[in-house]
């Protein structure tokens, strides 16, 4: 079974080897057919340095510590 990947956003890097980064999407309401945004912040395994706004593919993986669930694959 392939691994969830996800494109977001940098939103904060003060932490060491981690990265905090959004990820948007939109929905459509059920009843009301209304498009809307939703965001949820990830924290991210990063083993290099990266910068606020830079945009990431994150990629689903085994828990490294009790929040970090991902690691970042690729900068785009």
């Amino acid at each position: 079974m392939p691994k969830k990947q996800l494109t977001g956003i940098i939103v904060s890097n003060k932490m060491q080897k981690t990265v905090v980064v959004r990820v948007e999407s939109i929905k459509k309401h059920r009843k009301y057919k209304k498009i809307f945004k939703l965001h949820k912040k990830y924290k991210a395994h990063a083993e290099e340095a990266f910068q606020e706004g830079d945009r990431v593919i994150i990629e689903e993986c085994k828990p490294i510590s009790k929040d970090k669930k991902w690691i970042i694959i690729k900068k785009l």
